[in-house]
């Protein structure tokens, strides 16, 4: 994932929320998802831990719909340790085709930054039920 300047967080954090979930949502757009991540990565997709790019979409690509819309209500970034890294909060409602009612979901990614470009180290999804 490419970025201009890896100095302002914010710009790097709603860009890639931007491209994350834009890919999310396309058809067949989770399998895309790969280059994101490396053999380090983790994935907490709902309290189940995977580890590396190719488990994690494998997890993401194994979901139980075809095709739902992200519609993010809130994001925030932080600057994160002293190598560049970036953290992005993000909160908002996930439409699952078929479905009439949007389901609440908050997701925590880490970005790690990797020979001028950025990756996923971390990333924990929960839905939100209350």
């Amino acid at each position: 994932f490419l970025f201009a300047t890896m100095g302002d967080f914010e710009s790097v954090g709603k860009a890639f929320v931007e491209h994350y979930y834009k890919t999310f949502d396309a058809p067949g757009g989770r399998a895309q998802l790969g280059s994101l991540y490396q053999e380090t990565s983790m994935l907490t997709w709902e309290g189940q831990k995977m580890q590396g790019a190719a488990n994690i979409v494998q997890k993401l690509t194994s979901l139980p719909f075809q095709s739902c819309t992200h519609h993010v209500s809130t994001m925030d970034c932080q600057p994160s340790g002293q190598t560049g890294g970036i953290i992005v909060s993000v909160t908002g409602q996930l439409l699952v085709e078929g479905e009439q009612h949007p389901l609440k979901f908050s997701q925590v990614f880490q970005l790690m930054p990797a020979g001028g470009n950025f990756f996923v180290l971390n990333d924990i999804f929960r839905l939100n039920y209350a």
